[in-house]
């Protein structure tokens, strides 16, 4: 009846009232991006008016670039700009795989410290050299007397370390300038893969930035924290699949939602499917359209020639505003670079039908993983009840359609690709943000609970195994007769499969008696049961076609249905209606009924009549683990 599993960091519980609590943030810290919000608004924009930041550092002379200016460095100052550092953080110079050292900067052993992984970057130092102090040369004199020296350049190593704490240390003093207001604390999204030493090592970073990290919080947790109050139409008891598609890796979690109580399923991750696969698929498109306007060559992803490098590095700036603009308009991108290669100006087009048929081994590759994942945990697109995009890259609207076909209509896509527009709740690029900033106020607001309190909220930044029920418990109320149906009488889902224990459910019925209610008892059994889903091919409705016309042959339809079937029977209780009453000729009483499974598994039920006088006689039975 249970089953293990593990449960996201944090609370998916509601926002609270946060007026008395301290300045605190949330941090979406990716590996391409991050992102900061109050939890309230739009995320938090740094001093340049970015509210996504791209995760890159860049030395140029004696000025130092974070952001976007940053990535710009790529095109004429790659090798001392730095990108794809948060993936390395705690991990071994010889953990790395040499095929992933791509980054701009090189990556070096550390000469002084061993097995660490470093960056090796040219700067401009200023080296003054002050004259000896003498009886004519005091220090004053010398400070006046010598004039500035030169800046040289000079080597600079950087530990990945060092780097992630820059970068954390830019985004704190962002989002201090921003509010005006020091902040006191923070929670930072990290990915499901993420091992306690690179958990440790973000964590002493971020400390030595100056950013206190009041929780280290799974991606799956922030965004169970953002979505527990969603739009009236989705159920608190849900199956929720999120597909976090960003520009390094696709990472997919499938958790259960209960009564707003997150458990984490399934998690999925492929760093060989990314938004930096679509970049390379648009970059290779316009190449050719250029070489095939210019009849000058163009050979990018992977480029080889230090031209063509050149040329790749001002594409991938480029196709950002392209993918931006097929995710908020159905109609057709551009992209234009100037001096491409060879002083070459360059401008083409590419509409949303060319982009998605490009695209289409990508969202297949997406569409495939989602499969396994669910197949994993024995369940069935069917059984996903809402889809909830993250990440840049989820926003194009051809992922959300490709992903559709498998899944029932019904199916709730309340942060739905293509409205990054306008950065709202919608916005996926947003969603991570602003879930850590949601649970960065509630451990805020009970800083003076106790431990226990604070450690049930999720405040320790290791993961907790949990134990979940493995199967749907419910209240079966014979009948018989055509109403029966195949379960034999009125079947009501009380406690669904994957609701995380200990829990308690508890549910009011109104029951009509019939013409008399003297003497009446009201009996009902509870049962485990399984769901499923019962697949049929149909044959699709004939379309009518002209006499000259050969009919085609037509395919069967693959059409699914959910089913329930018996599996156990856990007990069988009846209580006597004393308090009945007459409605509309018919004699009605109201039912309370409540099921609580303890931690270890084991389930009571009781069973009591509401009246007007109160509670009735109580009817309880225990049923063993």
């Amino acid at each position: 009846m249970v089953a293990n599993g593990h449960a996201p960091n944090g609370s998916a519980e509601a926002p609270f009232d946060v007026s008395a609590v301290p300045s605190v943030v949330g941090i979406n810290f990716g590996n391409s991006y991050a992102s900061i919000s109050e939890g309230l608004a739009e995320c938090i924009a740094n001093e340049d008016g970015e509210r996504q930041i791209a995760c890159a550092i860049a030395f140029q002379g004696e000025e130092m670039y974070i952001g976007n200016q940053a990535k710009h460095q790529l095109v004429k100052n790659s090798q001392n700009t730095i990108t794809g550092f948060r993936n390395l953080l705690g991990k071994k110079f010889s953990e790395i795989p040499q095929s992933s050292l791509t980054v701009s900067a090189p990556v070096i052993q550390h000469p002084s410290l061993p097995d660490t992984p470093a960056y090796r970057v040219q700067v401009l130092q200023a080296s003054p050299t002050p004259l000896p102090i003498t009886a004519t040369n005091t220090p004053a004199a010398s400070q006046t007397a010598t004039p500035r020296s030169e800046p040289v350049s000079v080597e600079r190593i950087l530990s990945v370390s060092e780097v992630n704490v820059i970068f954390l240390g830019s985004l704190l003093q962002s989002a201090e300038d921003f509010l005006g207001k020091k902040v006191l604390g923070a929670v930072i999204s990290i990915p499901s893969w993420f091992d306690d030493a690179q958990r440790d090592a973000l964590t002493n970073a971020a400390e030595e930035a100056g950013v206190k990290v009041l929780q280290l919080l799974d991606d799956a947790g922030a965004v169970a924290v953002c979505t527990a109050v969603g739009p009236e139409d989705v159920p608190a008891d849900r199956t929720q699949l999120i597909v976090d598609f960003g520009a390094s890796s696709l990472e997919l979690s499938l958790l259960s939602i209960r009564e707003g109580l997150a458990y984490s399923l399934a998690t999925l991750s492929d760093p060989s499917v990314g938004g930096d696969e679509i970049d390379s698929k648009l970059i290779k498109f316009f190449a050719k359209e250029f070489t095939k306007k210019t009849k000058t060559p163009l050979t990018v992803s992977p480029a080889t020639d230090p031209l063509d490098k050149r040329a790749e590095a001002k594409l991938r700036l480029a196709v950002e505003h392209t993918k931006r603009t097929l995710s908020a308009s159905p109609g057709a991108a551009t992209c234009s670079v100037e001096s491409l290669k060879d002083g070459l100006d360059f401008t083409g087009s590419i509409n949303r039908l060319r982009f998605d048929m490009e695209m289409r081994t990508i969202y297949d590759k997406v569409y495939s993983k989602v499969k396994e994942l669910i197949a994993s945990v024995n369940l069935d697109l069917y059984d996903v009840d809402e889809i909830v995009y993250i990440g840049g890259s989820a926003c194009l609207p051809g992922l959300d359609e490709t992903l559709a076909e498998g899944f029932v209509e019904s199916v709730i896509t309340p942060f739905k690709a293509g409205t990054v527009v306008g950065g709202g709740i919608g916005d996926p690029t947003s969603i991570l943000a602003r879930g850590c900033a949601i649970q960065a106020r509630l451990l805020a607001s009970l800083a003076g609970e106790s431990e226990e309190v604070q450690e049930s909220f999720g405040r320790s930044s290791t993961r907790s195994t949990v134990k979940s029920t493995s199967k749907t418990i419910s209240l079966l109320f014979p009948q018989e007769g055509d109403e029966a149906g195949e379960l034999g009488g009125k079947w009501i889902p009380i406690v669904l499969k994957e609701t995380p224990i200990p829990c308690r459910r508890t549910v009011s019925l109104e029951i009509e008696l019939g013409d008399s209610a003297e003497g009446r008892k009201i009996g009902f059994e509870v049962w485990e049961v399984s769901e499923g889903v019962k697949v049929e091919q149909v044959q699709p409705p004939k379309v009518e076609v002209e006499d000259d016309d050969e009919p085609e042959e037509e395919e069967l339809e693959e059409v699914k249905e959910k089913t329930l079937s018996k599996e156990a029977l856990l007990a069988s209780l009846a209580v006597e209606a004393k308090n009945a009453k007459k409605k509309s000729g018919k004699w009605q009483t109201k039912i309370e009924a409540q099921l609580i499974i303890s931690e270890n598994g084991d389930l009571n039920i009781s069973l009591q009549e509401i009246g007007k006088d109160g509670k009735g006689e109580l009817i309880s039975t225990s049923v063993s683990a």
